[in-house]
């Protein structure tokens, strides 16, 4: 992409002249290579249909949470921002946003949506309440052309694995046509089981028995393990190479088969109480390990989110709509069992992510500094920000360096924000580097190696690529 004029060539590096000097290098060298996504939430309808985005409002308000959480908290209402019903109010949605500007300077968010605007769209008008609906018919009119439908942007961005998250139910059709379409990059799904692991979330019941009807097993544990199996081989079929689970609690159980077989009757039957769900969770992550071990897929973890924090608004606008809240994390406990029978198999890879950013240096990175399978995911969701990033490189790396984290993972559902997420990422990565050079802690050729290595060579051996 070219770049627009008004951003700074230098945004997000050292303001040191030295370290500024071999970031400017550093940063060069990955600038342009290749966009490997092994985490996100880009559904892959979006590029099988390749229909032009709508507008504005679609981009950059409703289908963002980043966007439309902090709206809600300077006091816009949801509803018109999630769900705009015509033209009219998406254009309000839109202008709520341009009118709000003002707020997100110093966010993330805003910072992609200046990189989307510039250098994806080419737009160099500032965003304000008096621009809004200039700006609004003239993103329309870029997102009528050819080169802005999505299947010609995954190639302008130069995107070479992209990875949905997906129901283990899924048929991934849209997985299988896209395949077969000639897109040039690869894109793979990802089994994210959680509705069928907990029985605290809404529909376990009814998931559960559809997955042993589809997969025609018995009601039984073992009958519900073999089931969950058959669906894993069913997605690696289908190019998989992870599963994903987000959970709040990293706690991990190894139950004899009677106490789980005991246990699944009473959670199925809905007599199990609280504890008992607890350990029925605790369980399944461990039986998740298990099958990672046997069947090859990258084990990523997501852990230390409450979900859906604001019950009204849950009942309003359901699930994944800007109130989930990071609470603090441990893993060492919890993950005792699991690395005590998995942790040394040399196969298994488990990726694990937090928005704790203590557990980084407390935890996370003696676990990859230690265990061949732990690796330290990169900072996410409220993390994966400048400061953030630098601040986890700082955590992470004395302990367990470079090579024992995941490589950048997007973690998003707003396709326009993959580059400039990723560019933001290899900003700060050529920065930290750039200390470390200039103080003489690593030499030029080996955070040249490194800068490369983050985008390349680390992503493709966690994920197995």
């Amino acid at each position: 992409m070219s770049s627009s004029q008004g951003r700074d060539p230098d945004r997000l590096l050292p303001t040191d002249p030295a370290e500024r000097a071999i970031a400017r290098e550093l940063y060069a060298r990955v600038a342009a290579h290749p966009i490997i996504s092994p985490h996100g939430h880009v559904p892959v309808d979006l590029l099988v249909a390749d229909e032009p985005f709508r507008d504005a409002a679609e981009l950059f308000v409703s289908k963002d949470h980043y966007v439309t959480r902090l709206l809600h908290a300077s006091g816009a209402d949801l509803a018109p921002l999630l769900a705009p019903l015509d033209e009219a109010d998406r254009r309000r949605a839109w202008r709520t946003l341009a009118e709000n500007w003002h707020r997100f300077a110093g966010t993330a968010s805003g910072y992609w949506i200046d990189e989307e605007l510039t250098q994806v769209l080419g737009l160099d008008t500032p965003l304000t309440g008096e621009s809004a609906d200039l700006l609004f018919d003239a993103i329309a009119e870029k997102l009528a052309q050819p080169q802005f439908r999505p299947r010609a942007l995954f190639r302008q961005f130069g995107i070479e694995f992209l990875a949905t998250t997906d129901d283990p139910l899924d048929d991934l059709a849209g997985h299988d046509a896209l395949a077969a379409s000639g897109l040039g990059g690869r894109v793979a799904p990802t089994f994210r089981p959680d509705k069928y692991l907990d029985p605290d979330a809404v529909g376990f019941g009814d998931a559960v028995h559809a997955l042993l009807h589809q997969t025609a097993h018995e009601t039984t544990f073992g009958g519900y393990l073999a089931a969950l199996e058959s669906r894993r081989a069913y997605f690696i079929q289908r190019g998989a190479v992870s599963t994903d689970h987000g959970v709040e609690e990293p706690l991990t159980v190894d139950l004899e088969p009677s106490e789980a077989e005991s246990l699944f009757q009473s959670v199925i039957a809905g007599r199990a109480d609280a504890a008992g769900r607890r350990i029925f969770r605790a369980h399944m992550l461990f039986q998740m390990a298990r099958m990672s071990v046997d069947d090859g897929l990258v084990m990523t973890v997501h852990a230390g989110v409450f979900r859906n924090h604001s019950t009204p608004t849950l009942a309003t606008h359901g699930a994944d709509t800007g109130h989930d809240i990071p609470v603090p994390t441990s893993f060492t406990r919890g993950l005792q069992p699991l690395l005590e029978r998995f942790g040394l198999e040399r196969d298994f890879h488990l990726v694990l992510f937090t928005v704790d950013e203590t557990a980084f240096s407390r935890e996370l990175a003696p676990l990859a500094g230690f265990y061949p399978s732990v690796y330290v995911g990169a900072p996410w969701w409220f993390l994966d920000a400048p400061d953030a990033m630098a601040r986890f490189r700082s955590a992470v790396t004395e302990t367990a360096g470079f090579y024992r984290t995941s490589g950048f993972i997007d973690d998003t559902r707003a396709f326009l924000s993959i580059p400039a997420r990723h560019d933001t990422a290899r900003r700060a990565d050529a920065g930290f580097l750039a200390r470390l050079v200039a103080q003489g802690r690593v030499t030029l050729a080996a955070a040249e190696r490194i800068a490369d290595d983050l985008v390349g060579a680390i992503p493709r051996e966690v994920f197995k690529l």
